[in-house]
């Protein structure tokens, strides 16, 4: 059975500017695939090779395919949609596969929207696709589609939704295929070397309301270091690889094992050969302060951090737990321990002015870090927040839901007043670093690195990709009045998916009512009991500092 995937053509300006990464996701459902018999897979990454969609139609016919799949976050959904209208038109044979994130949650969104999808994979792929294969190259599909767990898909014009699959509980039996891509080509800028993007865990335990992370991933689950580092040892000694990214969303969760992790890469000598980075929160870092330049010595070479906003109200609002001056002493440490820090910062909410995108300039430029990136808030359909502004939502292109488009309007700004002051904080940031602070200060290396981070930068700023600035037409902040988002109004949510959010919101509702009402009547009961009861002098009851009531809960 011939099975091709395809990662589909999606540029926004914003992250591929560092270079080309390479898509993990196809690699770990090669890899569990071939575990179990199949080994005519065929890949074809269409992002990194700029591939038209007549190339893939040719490649297509020619494959001629049993199963194609494809994957997508929120701002590639239309992308793999069309591949797959392209595979039923050029392989009408084969089973068309779609799975990621936006798909897992807006699975009614996509079938009404793209009904020549088949099935959508929900959830993490690697047994869920297993089975889904092996069932079509037994002859049990689609006869007993209904039951395999983690599917959506049409039956009958109704959209079916099977029960969810269970999350992978054995991450240590996962084995990726690395070698189904072309590693050649996923470069690095910044340091001109290969680079990979492993993950040692899956999940996240905060509920950050931006993020859908926690969501999809479910429960958090951890990998044991030694098999992380024995993969990232493949990479460095098969693929060349030179500088790995931690996929996860905050690799420093668990403490003990990030330590482990970072005692066997020094164990095994490869941070003389490969350098890393990672995502994290401030509130690790503070944690972590005399561990900074142990990491640092595993290789460990570059910090993200979600600093967010500059505002502690946009803080408590994205539930980020931290306080604003936390963030800087953070910076203040991982500089002095000798690793890169970025911070990251959100910007374009209902109540951005060009006052409070000032604010975050003068913030970054006060705390120091080596980078900054202010990224659009991006109001994922399927988070906390959404469902709290989706009033204020008028865009439903998601095409455009990438961190550098202005999905959300300020109150106070038109969306080319926004971008022009992001835009306008970016030149300022960096035209002074690269004056002053890269070409002097640090390290051989680290005056390498920041340069490297400046040549990409650079690099997109004269072809204009950089966030998308040419295809919108900002050609400096004289452009601001005139630019045009190229936003698709026609599109909307589909009747199936709002009456999903709807019966969802009333859920939440009914059970929020149902947790008010136990309190109201745990109440009730406290204070019946407590007229009845005398203490043995006849005293009333008396509540903690002698108050005749109790404290409302919080």
């Amino acid at each position: 059975m011939r099975i091709l995937f395809v990662h589909p053509n999606y540029r926004s300006g914003g992250a591929e500017i560092a270079g080309s990464w390479p898509p993990a996701w196809v690699a770990y459902l090669t890899g569990s695939l071939r575990r179990v018999g199949f080994d005519d897979i065929h890949f074809i990454d269409a992002m990194t090779n700029d591939h038209s969609d007549e190339f893939l139609a040719e490649k297509i016919a020619a494959l001629q395919p049993d199963v194609i799949g494809v994957t997508a976050i929120t701002p590639s959904i239309y992308k793999a949609e069309e591949v797959l209208r392209i595979a039923q038109e050029h392989a009408p044979g084969a089973l068309r596969v779609l799975g990621g994130v936006h798909a897992t949650f807006m699975y009614k969104q996509v079938l009404s929207e793209a009904p020549w999808v088949d099935v959508i994979v929900r959830g993490e792929g690697e047994e869920i696709v297993t089975e889904l294969m092996s069932a079509v190259r037994d002859g049990r599909w689609p006869a007993e589609k209904r039951k395999i767990k983690g599917l959506a898909f049409i039956d009958a014009d109704e959209i079916v939704a099977t029960p969810a699959a269970s999350t992978v509980k054995d991450l240590d039996g996962i084995d990726p295929d690395w070698t189904i891509l072309e590693w050649e080509k996923y470069i690095y800028i910044p340091l001109n070397t290969r680079v990979a993007i492993p993950n040692m865990a899956r999940g996240c335990p905060f509920t950050c309301s931006f993020c859908s992370q926690w969501k999809f991933w479910r429960d958090y689950r951890v990998r044991d270091p030694k098999k992380v580092v024995d993969e990232i040892e493949r990479l460095v000694n098969e693929q060349q690889v030179g500088f790995f990214i931690l996929a996860d969303e905050e690799p420093t969760i668990n403490r003990k094992k990030f330590i482990q992790f970072c005692e066997e890469l020094i164990a095994r000598g490869l941070p003389d050969k490969v350098k890393w980075g990672i995502n994290t929160r401030v509130t690790d870092i503070y944690r972590d302060r005399e561990l900074l330049k142990f990491y640092r010595e595993a290789g460990l070479v570059h910090v993200s951090l979600g600093t967010e906003a500059a505002a502690q109200m946009k803080l408590d609002q994205f539930n980020k737990e931290t306080k604003v001056e936390e963030n800087k002493e953070a910076i203040r440490l991982l500089r002095e321990a000798d690793i890169l820090v970025e911070a990251q910062f959100i910007v374009g909410l209902d109540n951005e002015t060009p006052e409070t995108l000032n604010e975050t300039y003068k913030m970054a430029w006060d705390w120091q870090p080596d980078l900054a990136n202010w990224a659009m808030y991006t109001p994922w359909p399927f988070t906390p927040l959404f469902q709290e502004l989706k009033d204020q939502v008028e865009v439903f292109d998601f095409s455009r839901y990438n961190f550098v488009t202005p999905i959300m309007k300020p109150a106070a700004m038109t969306r080319g007043e926004l971008l022009d002051g992001v835009m306008n904080n970016y030149r300022r940031f960096y035209m002074k670093k690269a004056l002053f602070h890269y070409p002097w200060r640090g390290t051989g290396f680290r005056r390498r690195y920041l340069l490297g981070c400046l040549k990409a930068f650079m690099k997109a700023g004269f072809a204009r990709t950089f966030y998308d600035l040419g295809k919108v037409g900002y050609t400096g902040p004289q452009s601001k009045k005139n630019l045009d988002f190229h936003f698709d109004e026609t599109r909307t949510i589909a009747e199936a998916q709002m009456e999903d959010w709807e019966a969802s919101a009333d859920k939440a509702a009914r059970a929020a009512e149902r947790r008010a009402a136990i309190r109201a009547q745990g109440k009730e009961r406290a204070a019946e009991r407590a007229a009845d009861f005398k203490m043995p002098n006849g005293a009333q009851i008396k509540a903690c500092g002698g108050g005749s009531e109790q404290m409302e809960d919080a």
